[in-house]
């Protein structure tokens, strides 16, 4: 197989055109396999196969700087840079990342798993890379979807302002972004990347300038005349009027046409975006023909998860509520708004990558009378956490923010853990915070939240399946619910899925002689204050939560104690959580027990608080 011949990306420029046709199809079922067996990414990777092969062949990578937005489409990159052998470890722990990883290869620049962001790495790497007179080409490749995103603008306008070299690759699988295909643009886009012609146009404008009085207009004029042109034979101009070059569209599986295109634009000065077509999940019946999880990962909303309850929770609450619209930016299908869309196509919001104005939009919506629904990933809320806090909170409107896999997520790695909703949502006045402990609490708390008009609220998950209860094991209303009474040594006040693993550190520690009372907080905002006085009355209490420790709910839950008990009486607090760190992917229940957030190590970490607090008591 050709493939076992590729290390590096100088192996590919000994190859011919007819043997990187034959690579291509090798890739592609490499991939396919990989991703078969353990998840990920794959219609975007199968899309991006010639692409990669191409700038990789153009390119002299790591001298030269690629970067990936998203790092979803980095496979093929990760396989021509000699990391074909470590598929086998894909997404598991302590093996290859799902995304580019600069721990893992010097090919890899930046982690980038957040889309619309990677202009502004552009834009700032060809600053220093212009300060430092080196001499080093940068070339962005962009997913067409990252253009829903405002922070791709951003990136644009700065880089057409500063007029720094990078070249934009531009991969439109037809999914968002795409411009008209024709052949009159196609020869359009030949001329105007052909250096000759670009000489001849730059001699021309010097010259227009040289005459006295008549040039400025003059060359104004010719200006005018090419831009009237390029508005009746090309695609509508939308670049260039920010100072970005445009050419394309390109096919973008024609490795060879891929390469002309990328060699005369890096003669060029200035940001340039070549535009290459693509189809996502090439070369794979399947993810070809599936319009949405095949294209885009392997995971799936499976039945009795968290995520499914609230697809049939948010369902329910919808027949009964006209005002109720669903809001997501680009996740439909993995936040379970799939069938929701399906039942009211006209109550479901897309607004593509773009977190910030998904939210300040609800904040319209509930300014109209409205009652939106913003279903988002926990990790992607935080890029938007200044417009619930003022856009939203601020002007105290029921906005529902319903937070898909919150806590520890796993095979993602650091950028997708949900570690951070908690610490932040709970300091926003007037926010209602809900941490659901199994399937049937969720549908639960997502009716209180919708039932609160006051101000905002949030319902938070995590992506494993959801435990499934009696009707008896349910809380209600804003109180927490006591799972177990104790005899009063040790009290375990657990949020949302850390409610299993206290439930079985109490039975470690019965078996150890000790009686733990264990309580469901349920509410993270406002605390039930009923709960905090049971606390109260126990001669140690044990926070655990799949949040951030630091400022996280444990802290709040002392806070809480101590202003209750006015310090008279206030037993010590030990707070479990997630550290402040950037945690590595693998799975969940693994990272969760590494850092003693199951079962045995609450119950170690409780006898040894005992332990600790009955000898200084002696």
């Amino acid at each position: 197989m050709l493939l076992d011949s590729i290390s590096s990306p100088a192996d590919l420029r000994r190859l011919s055109y007819a043997e990187l046709d034959e690579l291509a199809t090798e890739i592609r079922t490499f991939i396919v396999d990989a991703v078969s067996e353990h998840g990920g990414h794959l219609g975007s990777n199968l899309g991006a196969v010639e692409l990669t092969m191409a700038i990789h062949r153009v390119f002299d990578s790591p001298r030269d700087i690629l970067l990936w937005d998203t790092g979803h489409q980095s496979y093929v990159h990760k396989i021509v840079t000699g990391r074909a052998d470590a598929f086998g470890s894909l997404r598991q722990a302590g093996g290859l990342s799902g995304y580019p990883s600069r721990e893992e290869s010097e090919h890899d620049w930046i982690e980038n798993s957040h889309a619309s962001t990677i202009l502004s790495y552009a834009h700032g790497l060809a600053t220093a890379v212009e300060r430092n007179g080196e001499q080093r080409r940068i070339v962005a490749v962009l997913g067409d979807g990252s253009l829903t995103g405002g922070m791709a603008y951003e990136g644009l306008n700065n880089l057409g302002h500063s007029g720094r070299n990078v070249i934009i690759v531009l991969n439109d699988n037809g999914r968002s972004y795409a411009p008209t295909v024709s052949k009159l643009s196609e020869s359009l886009s030949r001329i105007r990347l052909n250096p000759t012609y670009m000489r001849r146009q730059r001699r021309l404008e010097d010259l227009l300038r040289a005459f006295p009085v008549v040039g400025g207009p003059l060359e104004k004029g010719m200006e005018g005349a090419k831009a009237a042109v390029r508005e009746i034979f090309e695609p509508t101009a939308f670049f260039e009027p920010l100072g970005v070059r445009y050419v394309g569209p390109i096919d973008g599986h024609d490795v060879q046409g891929v390469e002309t295109a990328l060699r005369q634009a890096g003669e060029f000065s200035g940001p340039i975006v070549v535009h290459l077509i693509t189809q996502k999940g090439r070369g794979y019946k399947l993810a070809e023909d599936d319009e949405v999880k095949r294209l885009h990962d392997m995971s799936e909303c499976t039945p009795g998860s968290y995520t499914a309850a609230f697809g049939d929770a948010l369902i329910a609450a919808a027949e009964a509520d006209p005002r109720i619209i669903a809001i997501t930016a680009a996740m439909p299908d993995s936040t379970g708004l799939l069938p929701f869309g399906a039942r009211f196509p006209d109550r479901l919001l897309d607004v593509g990558i773009a977190e910030q104005h998904a939210v300040t939009a609800a904040a319209g919506m509930a300014l109209g009378g409205l009652r939106p629904v913003v279903a988002i990933y926990s990790t992607f809320l935080t890029r938007a956490f200044d417009q619930v806090n003022l856009d939203v909170g601020l002007h105290r409107q029921p906005v529902v923010f319903c937070l898909d896999r919150a806590g520890i997520t796993g095979d993602d790695g650091p950028s997708h853990h949900g570690i951070l909703d908690m610490a932040l949502l709970t300091k926003v006045p007037g926010m209602t915070v809900f941490a659901p402990s199994s399937y049937q609490e969720l549908g639960v708390m997502l009716a209180e939240a919708l039932s609160i008009t006051t101000g905002p609220s949030a319902v938070r998950w995590p992506k494993t399946q959801a435990r499934h209860v009696g009707a008896g094991e349910v809380g209600r209303g804003l109180e927490a619910r006591r799972v177990l009474e104790g005899d009063g040594e040790v009290a375990i006040l657990a949020v949302g899925k850390m409610v299993a693993a206290a439930e079985q550190a109490a039975a470690i520690l019965a078996e150890q002689g000790t009686a733990a009372t264990v309580w469901d907080v349920r509410v993270v905002k406002p605390l039930d204050r009923t709960m905090l006085a049971d606390a109260a009355q126990h001669g140690l209490v044990v926070t655990v939560e799949d949040g951030i420790k630091v400022g996280g709910v444990g802290s709040q839950i002392a806070e809480g104690i101590a202003e209750l008990t006015e310090h008279r009486r206030c037993p010590p607090v030990l707070v479990l959580g997630v550290p402040a760190e950037f945690l590595p992917h693998g799975k969940p229940d693994r990272i969760l027990a590494e850092l003693g957030l199951d079962g045995p190590g609450v119950s170690a970490a409780t006898a040894k608080a005992l332990a600790s607090r009955s000898h200084f008591l002696a």
